[in-house]
């Protein structure tokens, strides 16, 4: 993996795909330190949101059979947080460009009241005002900072990470915990900080020193000749602080056994630099060192008095866990390296060194959620806008305002409001060190060449579904073409710097392109093929039905779960069944005659039949996954029989699309045709025997650290969890433990990922444990 690099190649953009959605702005707050400035803002978007509704009793023409369901488009208002970065030097520049395009009319903002946070917040007053017409309230540091770590820490998963710089894994997101108190946070800006927190009120600064970033660049400055923070930083990179720092061996000869010092640990920083009276003039004269050597051994001078003070504070008041943040920091490998070493040297591995992505915001969230409690801002649930964010390290936007002359780089950062509150599955085992996905790609780079290079080549045909969906929209084939730049730069980020969003993962990619179809106005390409695929399986439904009923016991339940197996071969987001499906006469008992012949890859089927001989199940949740032969002919059978048995059933469908996955809205109209073929299934559903409760995701994948609330309460009491397809089975969850029966029932569709598993093309996994 290659190291971040903030010098990267920079984005040239337009001021308006900075600063977006200005029109639709309603509420600012600033975070204005010595060199960097830190605007937050939400707005309110309209975006649009697949529907589907019942279907008219029949067509216009009075001769065809009416569709399934009506399939199309309603416009909802969303709501954005958006946080932007950039050099506090070009403050007037971008309020002015604020100014000209937040507003048609400029009453609008005239009276409205601006939280302020950081050390320009009363330097910058007078221009805030003039500028905006706003009135500039300025609100503490320290309480801004804490109230936007805690924001990030509750919304953002994977936002806190461990830093390892020479393990293979150098980035170690961290899952998240709801349980974060209590901790220290340190922050390293001119001085340091070391702030003891105990829940979300209550705090307190413990200590700190006036030695710290500061330091660092003003006796860098005296030192070399760097002319800025980031160019001294560039310098200690290239250093090697053992030509001007004295070690043990240097005093020694070698290790110092007797103290347990090993010979290369650092004994004086700069020791090596002292000039003694007995020392010949003229060679001390000549002398010169490297100022990528000074500037390294500076760095390690500053980090390893804040490492050692860290950890006598932590460990005077008994903590474990420890934040680190502030402009010293700015995710820079080297500090992030050199103050780990220093706080596991010093507490012997005791005290765990934690860094946060988003750390640069923490000021400006805060002092928005001041300005924003009237909003409810922070009761809501938000999530990561990956479409609209730059990614951690990630090469930064350049922004050019035409009109001045002045261009800057920029950093951006959005969040979009959930609407519902997620919660962990509490069937999960050990929710705290639960892990969603099977591979992680940020640290398997041949994992990740082959899934980037997959999602690529997957580009042009999503982005064909994508027009179809839409096909009477004149900008329908611009719009896709924009989705596919915007994905396919994504893409390119991760394949230089993984780590930009947090863990990568096939998961992560999957929600990446949703979310850009999303950004363009596409929120289910696969709408159209979905209903054609529904309605052709409930064709066939009575007669499967017939033929299980035909069955004696023993083969009724092997065929139940190879029909759900032969179901989930229908999934358009695998390139291969995709290959076959567009050739047509592939249909479900083509499927049958695919699956792999027993013994299966991973065959826990007799185990399964053993249980089925035992008393039914109390409540069973289903995961579901494809439209079409996977729901319809797949998974209903085997909740009918479910159903006979007396087992309350569970369907828990996506709530909103991605691929061909069935959503809520689609399963609760397929319902209501269904139960018109089979009295079991209408009783149970009137009965509420078989409930229909959506799961809150819009991913083919399934997260069940982040599950809806109501479906979560389900889980609560069920005794049976069955997760169904690639992506929630494998993909996700593959691993996972849980404190009741689980069946995981999956079909193979990707050869990569088969051979992975030690099987082929086709191969099945029938997962269940007690």
């Amino acid at each position: 993996m290659s190291e971040p690099s903030s010098y990267a190649q920079c984005i040239t953009l337009p001021p308006d795909q900075v600063f977006r959605n200005l029109k639709n702005a309603k509420r600012f707050a600033i975070d204005i330190g010595g060199s960097l400035c830190k605007l937050a803002y939400y707005s309110t978007l309209p975006t649009k949101q697949s529907h589907c509704s019942e279907a008219k009793e029949q067509c216009k023409d009075g001769k065809e059979s009416p569709p399934l369901y009506e399939v199309g488009e309603k416009e909802e208002i969303s709501t954005r947080l958006h946080f932007i970065k950039f050099e506090t030097k070009y403050i007037e520049s971008c309020l002015d460009f604020v100014k000209q395009n937040l507003i048609e009319n400029e009453e609008q903002m005239n009276g409205k009241i601006v939280k302020a946070t950081g050390g320009g917040a009363y330097k910058y007053k007078v221009l805030l005002s003039e500028k905006l017409g706003v009135t500039i309230e300025k609100e503490d540091e320290m309480d801004c900072l804490i109230k936007g770590l805690h924001f990030l820490l509750r919304n953002i998963p994977d936002e806190a990470f461990i830093f390892q710089r020479h393990a293979n894994q150098k980035y170690q997101f961290q899952p998240s915990d709801q349980n974060i108190f209590p901790y220290l946070l340190v922050n390293i800006g001119s001085g340091v900080s070391i702030v003891k927190v105990e829940s979300e009120t209550q705090y307190e600064r413990i200590g700190g020193s006036a030695m710290g970033g500061g330091t660092f660049w003003g006796l860098g400055s005296l030192l070399t000749k760097a002319k800025g923070f980031d160019e001294l930083l560039k310098l200690a990179m290239a250093g090697d602080h053992r030509n001007v720092d004295m070690l043990v061996k240097d005093i020694y000869g070698g290790a110092y056994s007797a103290m347990g010092l090993p010979e290369d640990l650092l004994a004086c920083h700069f020791g090596r630099t002292v000039k003694h009276s007995m020392d010949d003039q003229s060679n001390s004269e000549n002398e010169e060192y490297a100022p990528e050597d000074i500037a390294k051994s500076l760095l390690l001078m500053i980090s390893n008095g804040i490492g050692q003070m860290t950890c006598l504070y932590a460990n005077l008041e008994n903590m474990k866990r420890v934040y680190f943040g502030g402009y010293f920091i700015r995710g820079h490998p080297v500090i992030m390296a050199a103050i780990t070493f220093a706080l596991n040297y010093f507490s012997k591995g005791e005290v765990q060194a934690l860094y946060l992505r988003h750390e640069g915001y923490l000021g400006a969230i805060g002092a928005f959620l001041k300005g924003a409690e009237e909003d409810d801002t922070n009761k809501y649930q938000w999530g990561e806008n990956f479409a609209g964010s730059s990614g951690f390290s990630s090469p930064t936007p350049y922004v050019d305002f035409s009109e001045t002359g002045i261009s800057s780089s920029f950093d951006l950062f959005e969040m979009n409001r959930l609407d519902r509150v997620y919660v962990p599955c509490p069937s999960l085992k050990c929710p705290v060190s639960y892990v969603a996905d099977l591979v992680d790609l940020t640290n398997d780079s041949d994992a990740r060449d082959y899934w980037l290079k997959c999602f690529e080549e997957a580009l042009t045909r999503v982005g064909d579904y994508a027009v179809k969906s839409q096909s009477s929209t004149r900008d329908a084939m611009n719009r896709a073409e924009q989705f596919k730049e915007k994905y396919r730069k994504r893409l390119k980020i991760l394949q230089d710097q993984p780590f930009a969003f947090g863990s990568l993962t096939v998961r992560s990619l999957l929600e990446t392109r949703e979310q850009c179809l999303y950004e363009f106005s596409f929120p289910d390409p696969y709408c159209h093929l979905k209903r054609e695929e529904n309605e052709a399986a409930l064709k066939l439904l009575p007669s499967r039905l017939n033929q299980l009923d035909s069955m004696a016991w023993l083969g009724r339940q092997m065929a139940l779960i190879e029909g759900v197996l032969a179901g989930n071969v229908f999934d358009w987001g695998s390139k291969a069944v995709t290959t076959l499906l567009e050739k047509g006469n592939f249909g479900f008992m083509e499927a049958k005659s695919s699956l792999q012949p027993r013994p299966w890859l991973v065959d826990n089927l007799d185990a399964w039949l053993e249980r089925l001989k035992g008393p039914p199940h109390k409540r069973v949740v289903i995961f579901v996954d494809n439209s079409g032969a996977d729901i319809i002919l797949g998974i209903f059978p085997l909740v009918r029989e479910f159903l006979k048995r007396g087992t309350q059933v569970i369907l828990s469908a996506n709530s909103k699309p991605a691929l061909n996955d069935i959503t809520h809205n689609e399963l609760v109209i397929i319902v209501e045709r269904i139960i018109t073929m089979d009295e079991t299934i209408k009783t149970a559903l009137y009965e509420k025997q078989l409930q229909l409760i959506q799961n809150g995701s819009g991913s083919p994948c399934l997260d069940l650290s982040r599950i809806d609330q109501t479906i979560a309460s389900c889980c609560n009491e069920a005794d049976l969890i069955i997760l169904e397809g690639m992506g929630r089975a494998i993909h996700t969850n593959y691993s996972a433990r849980f404190s009741c029966e689980s069946l995981k029932l999956a079909v193979l569709k990707n050869k990569w990922l088969a051979e992975r598993f030690g099987g082929g093309m086709f191969s099945i996994v029938v997962k269940y444990e007690m």
